[in-house]
């Protein structure tokens, strides 16, 4: 049958939905039966349209319908095309077929973004728009015509003919790199919490990690190896901060207030005259200083010396004449071994006044 005749046996009324028709022949490969489902699959909310109840029409919940989808299907498609392989890495291979980069980077090599109802501004910048909107096709399609026509969708006009399902399961993407880079990019906290360590059913050991970013509670992950877990962990949460604006805004939200904390003033100024006597030992009550001690034994020593002076003033004056001329007898155990108080170049004992008299008789004989 001709697209004309098909055309015209649906008996399309305007010739807008002719032109959707004809353009969704083109990207799915078949005839969409009713038109309605894929119209609002192409609606964004940007719009604000209403339906004939007042309620909002976009296709955010054929979104949600659409995602299902997806993950029965190309979850069917994985398993039967690598028939020995483990589900951790089925898990990670359908993962990458239905990111929000793949569907993207699928809707905009379909045309499928062409058709898509916005306004320009949320055109602009919303870089999940066409993955959505790929989405939201699928949903269109299992209501209108079944899960079948999704799987032969997905199976002979995706992975058969724009998809390489090998490269991208053999494809390394490090999901943990891409969400560093993206907490360092906003500088928010995060950090790996390593869960209840188990075994499977053979004897093989499983590991869990929880990831937290800024105290907020991510997704979970779960492996074989501590680095398989952390990578599908991470990829979860990074498909959670795509999806959920209500998980960024706490995210964001609890790094406001940990900042508002750190930076908050003190109330209290700083004490300058604390600051200055810093160098001052204060001094316990009791505990005299060495100043004080030194004071004190002076004090204690000028009773005894005036004594002595008066003791030494009542002495008849030739005694103190004959003390002075006697020669301090040397203390053996004090002696210095550089005193040369012993040496000297008379050997006659000499007295001071017989001394003086010997330098006037020279000095006047001159």
């Amino acid at each position: 049958m001709r697209l004309k005749d098909i055309i015209e046996r649906i008996k399309l009324p305007f010739r807008k939905d002719k032109e959707l028709f004809s353009a969704l022949y083109d990207i799915m490969g078949f005839y969409p039966h009713q038109i309605e489902h894929y119209k609002v699959a192409l609606t964004h909310k940007s719009i604000r349209q209403l339906n004939d109840k007042g309620k909002p029409l976009n296709n955010e919940r054929l979104e949600f319908l659409g995602d299902a989808m997806l993950d029965a299907v190309v979850g069917h498609i994985v398993y039967s095309h690598f028939s020995n392989k483990r589900e951790g890495f089925l898990t990670n291979t359908r993962s990458k077929l239905v990111s929000r980069d793949t569907l993207g980077k699928l809707a905009q090599e379909m045309g499928l973004t062409a058709l898509i109802q916005s306004s320009g501004e949320q055109r602009s910048h919303n870089s999940y728009m066409a993955g959505n909107a790929f989405e939201a096709l699928v949903g269109a399609i299992y209501l209108d015509q079944g899960y079948d026509a999704v799987m032969r969708f997905m199976e002979k006009r995706i992975l058969k003919q724009m998809v390489n399902i090998d490269k991208v399961a053999y494809k390394e993407v490090n999901f943990k790199s891409k969400l560093l880079e993206w907490t360092q990019k906003n500088r928010v906290r995060l950090d790996y919490q390593m869960l209840k360590q188990k075994v499977d059913e053979k004897g093989s050991p499983v590991f869990g990690f929880l990831v937290i970013i800024e105290g907020v509670e991510g997704e979970k992950g779960q492996g074989y190896s501590k680095k398989e877990a952390q990578q599908l962990a991470s990829q979860a949460t990074l498909e959670r901060l795509r999806r959920e604006p209500q998980f960024i805004d706490a995210i964001f939200t609890a790094k406001s207030n940990r900042t508002k904390m750190e930076e908050e003033p003190t109330t209290a100024a700083p004490d300058l005259e604390a600051e200055k006597n810093e160098f001052i030992i204060e001094q316990e009550k009791g505990v005299q200083t060495q100043m004080e001690v030194l004071q004190e034994s002076e004090k204690k020593k000028e009773p005894l010396q005036q004594m002595e002076v008066l003791r030494k003033a009542e002495q008849p004056k030739e005694k103190q004449r004959k003390e002075r001329k006697k020669p301090a007898k040397p203390r053996l155990e004090e002696k210095d071994e550089f005193d040369l108080s012993d040496i000297t170049h008379n050997p006659v004992d000499t007295s001071r006044e017989d001394i003086i008299a010997a330098a006037e008789e020279a000095a006047f004989s001159q």
